[in-house]
């Protein structure tokens, strides 16, 4: 059996919806060969019916949630600070080994964020699964394409006012990727693992760690001139001080750890760390990647009424 943890996230929804082979991954039908697996997802409440009881904050709920499973897809339980996650991650660990799980797959951060502050929990974890006694694959994922869009849509207003986007990135670019590639990845890794094992040969991902960097790279400009196609405008990128991005953010109302964690990006970007230059994204995805010039075109519009009111 498998099991699918943070199912009412996206990602971990993605993932339960290719190994239930319910189609919208890759093409009309999904990932080829899903069907027929016996597959499970996770929620912090769960029903016992449509989703197991999988409380990362609640040692005791894992024991009996993680029962029968053979893989666990672990998909990582950010937003928190860092004590909270490393707590979380390594209930997990302890209860996946109690309960006998045969393979853990780990999505964790790709190799070129390694110097970004939300690198840390990551890492850790990869080093307490490499102690495990179970199997372990670690996809480190590149950053979501998602997130840079869904900045610029936040920007939509304002730059429909002015024709200008204004954002941190200096003059450095980040590589990303679809969401849904890479859902798509832990979907083949995870079903490939589990018929190894119900075959009775260990999982032919045992003991790797992938690279899931994105193939594209954006910058600003790229942001402003998905702006401008949703605008009906030309918009021109204007670089941010770190100083004023921390101002803006701070008076966003979010959690202090979420503004470190953005600012530890604005600075990996504009030092030029996070454009990557190797990845195993192609060889494991059954398609070509999605065009994140593509994806962008659809959140920017898609994510802020203002754009959608005068595009």
């Amino acid at each position: 059996m498998i099991l699918v943890t943070g199912i009412s996230g996206e990602l971990g929804s993605l993932i339960l919806r290719g190994l239930s082979g319910e189609g919208g991954l890759s093409g009309e039908g999904g990932l080829s060969g899903a069907e027929g697996l016996d597959v499970a997802g996770g929620t912090r409440t769960g029903d016992g019916v449509a989703a197991r009881r999988i409380d990362f904050d609640d040692p005791a709920s894992l024991a009996e949630g993680f029962r029968g499973v053979d893989v666990l897809v672990f998909v990582s339980a950010g937003y928190a600070e860092d004590d909270v996650v490393l707590a979380r991650h390594g209930a997990v660990v302890d209860a996946a080994e109690a309960a006998g799980v045969r393979h853990v797959v780990y999505t964790s951060l790709a190799g070129s964020g390694s110097l970004m502050t939300i690198a840390l929990p990551h890492r850790w974890t990869e080093a307490r699964l490499a102690d495990a006694s179970f199997d372990v694959t670690i996809l480190r994922n590149g950053l979501y394409a998602e997130l840079p869009a869904g900045l610029a849509a936040v920007a939509a207003a304002s730059a429909a006012e002015t024709g200008v986007f204004a954002a941190a990135f200096g003059a450095g670019r980040v590589s990303v990727v679809a969401k849904r590639d890479l859902a798509d990845v832990a979907v083949r890794v995870a079903a490939e693992i589990q018929r190894d094992l119900a075959e009775g040969r260990r999982g032919r991902h045992a003991g790797r760690t992938y690279e899931l960097e994105g193939v594209e790279a954006i910058g600003g400009q790229d942001l402003a001139d998905a702006l401008g196609v949703a605008l009906g405008r030309r918009v021109d990128y204007h670089p941010m001080s770190l100083s004023a991005a921390r101002a803006a953010l701070t008076g966003l109302g979010l959690e202090p750890y979420q503004v470190t964690h953005t600012i530890s990006l604005f600075s990996n970007v504009g030092a030029g760390f996070l454009e990557a230059r190797d990845t195993d994204l192609t060889a494991l995805l059954p398609t070509e990647p999605r065009r994140v010039r593509d994806l962008m075109a659809e959140i920017v519009p898609a994510t802020s009424p203002s754009v959608t009111s005068r595009a």
